[in-house]
């Protein structure tokens, strides 16, 4: 993946339905991408058809590849190893569920190099009411607890300068926090208005449950973690040089 200026990590786990029509919308954004653009899919231990899918798209399409986890470890951890399999300097994230859509990146390169990341605002949201009132708690109590100014942090739609993102301090939840994570390292974040979409097929793996006390436990863990974050530059430094051996 040396030659792609942007790679987008795609994490999947139990998405059959929705595979073959995202791929369908992930090549009209390639065909228009200004930047050489690849695509890593990250099956998170899917139990499902996906990795035979995921298989069939990227031994017959240029520019898509894939690793497959051995069990599910959730979106963290599949997030961090699409990182850490990345070597293009920018990589974007976005879900496999198409309720975001690959054509909105198009909206975020006028803003690269200038800001560090770029993450979309979710518009005129198509979720049941449920995920909407759990979603909107979540976030106003992190922007309250963090004061972050992030508007949707959970918007899975981000293009993200590779060397701040490969030092982004990693923990189970820290998919929550990728925008302050960035502001911690002294990262700027620019947020753009994107689409929504309602679900295209199979169900969300998150519930009441897990979509409030979840981010609520992740903030007070970010809160100490920010506390303890080390962050410095170096001001000036000088190199020994070699020592030359005397001749015999």
């Amino acid at each position: 993946m040396n030659s792609a200026e942007l790679t987008i990590i795609v994490p999947v786990f139990n998405e059959e339905g929705c595979l073959t029509r995202f791929c369908e919308a992930m090549d009209a954004f390639l065909q228009q991408s200004p930047v050489v653009t690849q695509v890593l899919f990250v099956n998170d231990g899917s139990t499902d058809n996906s990795l035979a899918q995921i298989r069939a798209i990227c031994q017959k399409k240029n520019g898509y590849s894939y690793l497959s986890l051995d069990r599910n470890y959730g979106l963290s951890t599949a997030i961090k190893a699409g990182i850490d399999a990345i070597s293009s300097p920018y990589i974007g994230y976005i879900d496999s569920d198409l309720q975001t859509s690959p054509l909105d990146f198009l909206l975020f390169f006028e803003h690269l190099p200038d800001f560090q990341m770029v993450n979309g605002i979710r518009t005129k949201r198509k979720d049941t009411f449920i995920k909407k009132i759990s979603s909107r708690i979540a976030n106003a109590f992190r922007r309250y607890m963090i004061q972050d100014g992030i508007e949707d942090t959970g918007c899975p739609l981000k293009i993200v300068d590779a060397a701040y993102a490969k030092r982004v301090p990693f923990f189970d939840g820290m998919h929550r926090f990728l925008p302050a994570l960035i502001q911690l390292q002294g990262g700027r974040v620019k947020q753009v208005p994107v689409q929504h979409f309602e679900r295209y097929a199979g169900y969300s793996k998150y519930h009441l449950f897990n979509r409030l006390w979840g981010p609520l436990n992740d903030t007070f863990a970010f809160r100490w973690m920010r506390k303890r974050y080390i962050r410095y530059q170096v001001a000036e430094k000088l190199e020994h040089k070699p020592t030359l051996h005397a001749q015999s």
